[in-house]
């Protein structure tokens, strides 16, 4: 009974928007495969690693995304929930037995056991990232470029979110980070299989794709005030060394990170508002729409067949059998291999770097480089969202032309 009224939550133009709230936040913990300078250097004393098999266990961390394709085949058959039980899972066991060792609890395992742990931790996030995008872009299928830039800028906040609050309350502890990995994604993973579900909303009761607009644009608006109330707190040092201006410093950055949910509520109110005018309206006026609607639904949709013969377009979705077929996958594929790499190694190898030019704490480069890499992502998402819509407008405007001028010419 409670499954099946989430489940109508989620229908709901509000309920949709709650979905995404959750999302967003379980993006806000998803970083943690990027985290690994800030206590690479602990395992490297504790196991007494050379430098090339430290390597090798960030190698076991990367291997771990490479997995994520059993994620991506596993979210057209489980539930959404049963794929942020996994990753949350995952984490938990993975980031939890690398706990025991930094913080002495157990004896360092044997190398090829932790390779195996730094594996289920990397894991993890690509069991909670499938869940969320696939599970979002599909509750807002108009609008597949702004849910997957929020999402993604968000991401990438995570690493500095995870550094600067274990700065403030545990003074950059290893193994106090190590907690904060396997706990916290887990407790907000909980939170998000409860309102986190796909779900189908009437057109009418969406708001339209100007709503969505000004929803996405105050989400997008609050990930650019945590962002920079983060780099304002790595360049004075505010939230770093405990007491009291730190504990202020989480419990404000825990209120930006809160402050999504005023989206969906105030998309509840105003539904709720044209509800309450809906019922008061007379007979006629509510019934007029409705006998539009069934004119429209009475008028012919296309040729199914014809659609169905042509495959899916870019932008649509795709079978694993379909993708592999397009050059559009192959030309993201190599991208990813040849430029995503080299952002990797700098990322695993930054805590080593630190330390080779005399930095004892690296934490705030680690955060630093999270922060500047959410701008990237916005900027980079935003720019070219800007080229596609004006390419977009040139082609339709030559296609009008075009058609103007052949009509004219068939009738001469």
């Amino acid at each position: 009974m409670v499954s099946t009224a989430l489940d109508a939550m989620a229908g709901t133009a509000w309920g949709r928007w709650l979905g995404l709230v959750a999302a967003v936040w379980v993006q806000c913990i998803s970083g943690n495969n990027y985290t690994f300078s800030n206590y690479s250097d602990s395992i490297k004393t504790l196991m007494g690693l050379t430098q090339l098999q430290l390597n090798g266990l960030s190698v076991a961390k990367d291997v771990g995304k490479a997995f994520g394709l059993l994620a991506g085949l596993a979210s057209d058959r489980l539930p959404t929930w049963l794929l942020l039980a996994i990753g949350s899972l995952e984490g938990f066991l993975g980031y939890g037995a690398q706990w025991l060792v930094v913080s002495k609890t157990i004896s360092p395992l044997p190398y090829w056991q932790m390779c195996v742990c730094l594996c289920l931790g990397g894991n993890s996030t690509t069991w909670m990232n499938t869940a969320v995008l696939v599970t979002c872009i599909r509750n807002f299928r108009g609008s597949r470029g702004p849910v997957s830039g929020v999402l993604k800028g968000y991401v990438g906040l995570s690493t500095a979110i995870f550094t600067d609050v274990c700065s403030a309350l545990f003074a950059d502890d290893p193994a106090s980070f190590l907690v904060m990995l396997a706990v916290v994604p887990a407790a907000v993973c909980a939170v998000a299989m409860v309102f986190l579900r796909e779900g189908r909303v009437a057109s009418a009761d969406s708001g339209g794709d100007e709503a969505d607009a000004r929803g996405f644009a105050a989400i997008s608006t609050l990930a650019v005030a945590i962002a920079l109330y983060l780099l304002a707190a790595d360049l004075t040092g505010v939230g770093g060394g405990g007491g009291l201006v730190s504990t202020v410093f989480v419990a404000v950055l825990m209120v930006l990170l809160a402050a999504p949910a005023a989206v969906p509520a105030y998309v509840g109110w105003t539904s709720w508002m044209k509800s309450r005018k809906a019922a008061n309206a007379d007979a006629e006026d509510a019934a007029a729409p409705l006998l539009l609607d069934s004119k429209e639904a009475t008028q012919p949709q296309g040729n199914g067949e014809a659609e169905e013969a042509r495959g899916p377009r870019l932008g649509e979705e795709h079978t694993i059998a379909e993708a592999l077929w397009s050059v559009d996958f192959w030309v993201l594929f190599s991208s990813f291999l040849m430029g995503v790499g080299t952002g990797l190694a700098v990322m695993n190898n930054l805590g080593q770097m630190g330390v080779a030019m005399g930095y004892t704490d690296v934490s705030i480069f680690v955060s630093m480089t999270s922060i500047w890499g959410f701008f990237g992502r916005l900027a980079s998402g935003t720019i070219s969202e800007h080229f596609i819509k004006y390419a977009t407008m040139n082609y339709r405007y030559f296609s009008i032309t075009n058609d103007v001028v052949l009509s004219r010419s068939i009738n001469m």
